[in-house]
């Protein structure tokens, strides 16, 4: 059986969090048989900043040994609600974990697996796989297991508003 890694990009969400500030996040769908990931298969959302902490902490573990993919460029007017924006981002984050995934020097390190795996916030994820924590790696994304559950429940409290063939919600930032 060959192995496969299999990362899709999709279901952006704009999250309010007062009158003048929203953000978006996208869920990370991964798919795997490889030995490398603890789970199988697993979902978390990310927002664009931490996509970017996750390419400056690898770039760091990779010093100049390995030259890392390009995040789709920050734009200072990013539209929230153009698809043909949220699209071609979501599409230039998938490029980038795709290639990610495909160096086993960057598969080695724990921030990837916790940013694929776990629910873990920047900060924790960072301390975490520092050894700064109660838990372990492995334990924060068993744990996230459990929380994925948990959030499921909460899902018909969103409000979605359908723009051309891509569903974006709309939802309190409870965070």
């Amino acid at each position: 059986l060959q192995e496969f890694i299999s990362i899709t990009v999709r279901d952006p969400r704009v999250y309010k969090q007062d009158i003048w500030h929203m953000y978006l996040d996208y869920e990370i769908c991964l798919e795997t048989n490889s030995m490398c990931f603890r789970k199988k298969w697993s979902s978390v959302r990310r927002r664009y900043s931490e996509f970017v902490w996750l390419r400056q902490s690898l770039q760091q573990n990779a010093l100049i040994m390995y030259e890392l993919p390009k995040l789709p460029p920050w734009l200072p007017f990013f539209h929230l609600r153009s698809p043909e924006q949220v699209a071609l981002r979501m599409k230039g984050l998938q490029m980038f974990l795709e290639l990610v995934v495909q160096s086993p020097l960057l598969l080695s390190d724990s921030r990837l697996h916790l940013f694929l795996q776990s629910k873990l916030s920047v900060g924790r994820m960072e301390r975490c796989a520092q050894g700064r924590t109660r838990y372990t790696v492995a334990e924060a994304i068993h744990r996230s297991k459990e929380l994925f559950s948990l959030r499921m429940v909460w899902c018909g409290i969103f409000e979605s508003i359908l723009i051309s063939d891509m569903c974006i919600a709309i939802v309190p930032d409870n965070r």
